[in-house]
């Protein structure tokens, strides 16, 4: 049943004391032991190059192996810019490119995967990277979920380095859960 359904979660920032791993650890606590939980440790992928497609990376191997075998990806993003940061992107990046290279036949690690997005960052709530990110997921045909959620940090976080949620989004996360567990369940 859903206890072995695999999620792999993904982390958009590469700081020690990320707010968008607090943001994850929360989401892990609230789905309990319904799902699987992995976290992708992927900061040591070269930058996209198609010249080191073949041999393929070890790291980039050990990344499409951990993608491709979830059942759901969820991904927490800090906005850089009005937009996704580039080691996300990087990581995509090699995620769409063909399983064997030069063979465009053979499929992608992250085509048709169920991921869902979530942010914590300033005012805005993350909204451009959200908009941005699942625009891009779409295009290397992923398959976003239509809610995603965005967290305003309040200005003792940043002193603190402390995420707090307040009850609304603690709400819309578990919402947020539910249609996620349901597009995978689909």
């Amino acid at each position: 049943g859903m206890l072995m359904t695999k999620v792999l979660l993904i982390i958009g920032s590469t700081r020690q004391l990320s707010f968008n791993r607090q943001l994850a650890e929360v989401v892990e606590k609230m789905m309990g032991h319904q799902v699987d939980i992995s976290y992708l440790d992927y900061f040591d992928l070269p930058l996209m190059n198609q010249d080191l497609e073949s041999p393929v990376p070890a790291a980039v191997d050990r990344v499409r192996k951990e993608i491709k075998e979830a059942d759901g990806i969820w991904i927490f993003s800090p906005e850089y810019n009005g937009s996704y940061p580039g080691v996300l992107k990087n990581m995509l990046d090699w995620m769409s490119r063909p399983l064997i290279p030069g063979d465009y036949n053979s499929g992608t690690a992250i085509a048709g995967k169920v991921i869902a997005i979530s942010g914590a960052g300033g005012k805005p709530a993350t909204a451009n990277m959200r908009a941005k990110l699942k625009e891009l997921l779409t295009f290397i045909r992923a398959n976003p979920i239509e809610m995603s959620v965005g967290v305003s940090l309040t200005p003792e976080a940043w002193t603190t380095n402390q995420l707090s949620l307040n009850d609304e989004t603690i709400m819309a996360l578990k919402a947020q859960i539910e249609a996620f567990l349901e597009a995978l369940r689909g």
